[in-house]
């Protein structure tokens, strides 16, 4: 009993002596104008957002919620799209728009529009495939408000128009009648 006392002892006034032998005196506050900055990290951590990507459910269109790491980049949605559901979602959803070799470049305008040039190899696609398209442009305008930017009327938020060109075609469509956007 008496060895562990004296063990702690010296234990406790060693430690003591290091962290008061460095040699600075201690002070108070000093005041020495604005705080410190510096550079940001070059890549922040996303945090993962629900996003709804509108597939067919028997012929109608249908919000199927996808997690997604960026929801501010369009043309990562617009692509996931195009891939077509997942295996999960196979079981009860279909989609009309093709499989793509390269990716379409998606373009948000000004205004409401939101253009998207597909390869010179592509049909001209069905209505309910433009739909899936407009559908899942729009809810991720109304949920995000850099995408793309959108105009107010009368303090509603305006449906965004899609524009689907293609080598010889081109296809245009408001979100007008889209299905409400998946909620958890």
């Amino acid at each position: 009993m008496k060895g562990s006392r004296l063990t702690a002892l010296l234990v406790g006034f060693a430690a003591t002596l290091t962290l008061s032998a460095c040699g600075v005196p201690p002070s108070g506050v000093i005041e020495a104008g604005e705080p410190a900055s510096g550079m940001l990290p070059s890549s922040q951590p996303t945090v993962p957002v629900v996003v709804s990507l509108y597939f067919l459910h028997d012929g109608a269109l249908k919000a199927y919620p996808r997690k997604m790491g960026d929801p501010a980049d369009l043309a990562t949605v617009v692509d996931q799209l195009f891939d077509g559901p997942t295996n999960n979602e196979a079981v009860t959803a279909t989609t009309q728009l093709p499989r793509l070799a390269d990716a379409p470049d998606v373009t948000a305008g000004s205004g409401n529009g939101v253009s998207i040039k597909l390869p010179d190899d592509v049909a001209p696609l069905s209505r309910p495939a433009v739909l899936q398209l407009a559908c899942t442009v729009a809810q991720l305008s109304g949920s995000f408000a850099k995408l793309p930017a959108n105009a107010h009327r009368d303090g509603a938020l305006a449906s965004p128009s899609i524009r689907v060109l293609g080598d010889g075609w081109t296809r245009t469509q408001s979100a007008d009648s889209c299905p409400e956007p998946w909620r958890p």
